[in-house]
């Protein structure tokens, strides 16, 4: 074994190690049944010890092999997921729909995954997500079509690749990893791996692998080293498009910290916080969905696209920061969100809105009766319903106030939602005041809990618009001379926000969540919170963002260009020109 396979060997053991004191249960490939990507003893062993009653009402209809007959409806159902299909109703049908919606057969229902019930008070509920089956199986060789028995049979035989670790649970394929030594390779070769032998479609038989079929097979795929990790949720050859999946240095610039502790690795929060059965179950639960977006090509011919998406580091980290805390803190504080454009904040916001709406306390109470999301982007209002109705699979859920839906003027609208407790509400920066004003004004409302996210990527309002709002937030000066004086200058919606909450200071029923790029003074003032917050704000002691993901770190990833990176002033630039100029002439 050369040096650096040595070096990768101890990297995955370690790894495996970890993954099991975490809870991981270790398989072996010969478990696995290539032709249906399954872990077939895991997925009859949670069906069969989960919901008795309902496999004994399968087995009366299929008497005899029941568990091939159970496996066959199975692999019908994952493989209905189309990869070129984009219509909404059949996302209950791949890996991800069969975990989140089950299998129905017959006259039996099965769920296929308990995900974390939201409160404790259903002890049946809590002692079936203890039987999920997470169980890892290293080094697997995953294609069906490597066998002799498949040469003699077609004249044609799969390349015996094989895949580093993956991960199952109750016998589903939900990830991949190939691992990768920096002592001669990095995760660049783990990369160009998956782009070039990882394939969807074996180039041999030129037919599909239902492990690495989008949707089909596993969710997500990481290619990891002892530094840096990166992930894909789609694979296509050389087109593949992995992301970073990176904590961010201490300054805030891409990729990972190298820890002190030398028996550590930069990157094993991916295996001992990301992948641990509780948290990879919230995320396949709570965070992962397909996205259909309509696309136009450069002749302006329209199709759609669909993608995978699963939350970056940052966007999984502010999202399980922001619910923790309002579990541990209750109602009554302020968070400050400070992520650069290229961070996905339209995700991270709809991820948050929808955890917070569902969230209870130990007796079963919700901690907010509503959760208010203040935004001028109507792709934030589609994205949020159709983000969260993946999740619930219920309509209702989601209610926008404006003038273009539904019966009644915006106001009836309004009163409506907040008085029926929608779990969430969108209103646009200008109904926002409007909206504490009516809870402010009723017995009833003002007594209830809210959580507000404000999305602070909204245009200015200027003239009668910005008028009406000085008058509503009182801005202004008093004088009409003064209010005539300031007709023209804008209101940002970071100034509405500002100044709705300084006027609404010690509202203990209410938590506020401002999502920002590029925080104003007096918005990290209002919602940033002190280092040492038993002391007053000072030049030591400043208001801080809750989570950031910098600048710096979004154009190191390459999510934003850096436009300072070709800037010339004017004075070096006519310079240059001065000496071209000379050079022409000589």
């Amino acid at each position: 074994m050369s040096k650096d396979a040595s070096v990768e060997a101890v990297f995955q053991n370690d790894i495996i190690a970890q993954m099991q004191a975490n809870g991981w249960q270790l398989g072996t490939g010969d478990q696995y049944d290539r032709e249906t990507a399954l872990y077939t003893s895991d997925v009859l062993a949670f069906v069969q010890e989960t919901q008795p009653k309902e496999w004994a009402k399968f087995c009366k209809v299929f008497p005899n092999d029941s568990e091939q007959h159970f496996i066959s409806h199975l692999v019908t159902q994952l493989k209905k997921a189309d990869p070129n299909a984009i219509d909404k109703d059949l996302r209950s049908y791949g890996t991800l729909g069969v975990l989140r919606h089950g299998l129905k057969i017959r006259n039996a229902r099965f769920s296929l995954c308990q995900f974390m019930p939201e409160h404790s008070l259903n002890p049946e509920t809590l002692a079936r997500y203890q039987q999920n089956r997470c169980r890892i199986v290293p080094e697997l060789v995953y294609s069906p079509y490597a066998t002799a028995e498949h040469l003699a049979a077609t004249g044609k035989k799969a390349k015996a690749w094989r895949i580093d670790l993956v991960l199952f649970v109750n016998g589903l394929p939900v990830a991949t990893l190939e691992l990768k030594s920096e002592f001669k390779q990095s995760v660049d070769n783990a990369i160009r791996q998956y782009k070039t032998t990882r394939l969807p479609k074996d180039p041999e038989t030129k037919k599909p692998e239902p492990l690495l079929t989008f949707k089909r097979g596993a969710l997500v795929h990481f290619a990891v080293s002892q530094y840096e990790v990166h992930m894909a949720t789609k694979l296509a050859g050389g087109s593949t498009y992995f992301l970073p999946f990176n904590k961010g240095t201490a300054e805030g610039g891409a990729g990972n910290d190298v820890p002190d502790d030398a028996n550590r690795y930069a990157t094993d929060y991916l295996w001992n916080e990301v992948l641990t059965p509780d948290n990879l179950l919230n995320i396949i639960g709570r965070f992962v969905h397909l996205e259909i977006k309509e696309v136009e090509d450069w002749e302006g011919r329209k199709s759609k696209k669909e993608t995978l998406i699963f939350p970056r580091y940052h966007q999984w980290d502010v999202v399980n920061r922001l619910v923790d805390a309002a579990r541990r803190e209750g109602t009554g504080n302020k968070y400050l969100v400070q992520h650069s454009a290229g961070s996905g904040k339209s995700n991270s916001i709809a991820w948050t809105a929808h955890q917070l709406s569902t969230l209870y306390d130990n007796d079963g109470n919700k901690t907010f009766n509503s959760i208010i999301v203040v935004t001028d982007r109507t792709v934030l209002d589609d994205q949020l319903q159709d983000t969260i109705y993946q999740f619930e699979h219920a309509d209702g859920v989601v209610g926008r106030i404006n003038n273009k839906e539904g019966d009644g003027s915006k106001s009836e609208k309004l009163a409506a939602a907040l008085e029926n407790a929608q779990p969430i509400i969108i209103v646009t920066i200008q109904t926002f005041p409007h909206v504490l004003a009516a809870i402010k004004n009723s017995t009833r409302l003002k007594e209830r809990c809210y959580g507000v996210i404000a999305d602070e990527a909204h245009s200015s309002q200027t003239g009668s618009t910005a008028r009406q709002l000085k008058e509503v937030l009182m801005l202004d000066g008093s004088s009409e001379k003064h209010e005539a004086a300031d007709d023209d200058k804008p209101v940002s919606s970071e100034d509405i926000l500002d100044a709705t909450i300084a006027a609404r200071k010690g509202s203990s029923n209410l938590n506020y969540y401002a999502f920002t790029a590029t925080p104003k003074a007096k918005t990290l003032e209002l919602f940033g919170r002190l280092p040492d917050p038993t002391q007053p704000a000072s030049e030591k002691n400043l208001p801080e963002a809750f989570h950031v993901y910098s600048m710096r770190q979004a154009i190191e990833e390459g999510f934003i260009l850096d436009v300072l990176k070709n800037y010339t002033n004017y004075q070096v630039a006519y310079q240059l020109a001065q000496k071209i100029e000379a050079a022409d002439e000589e």
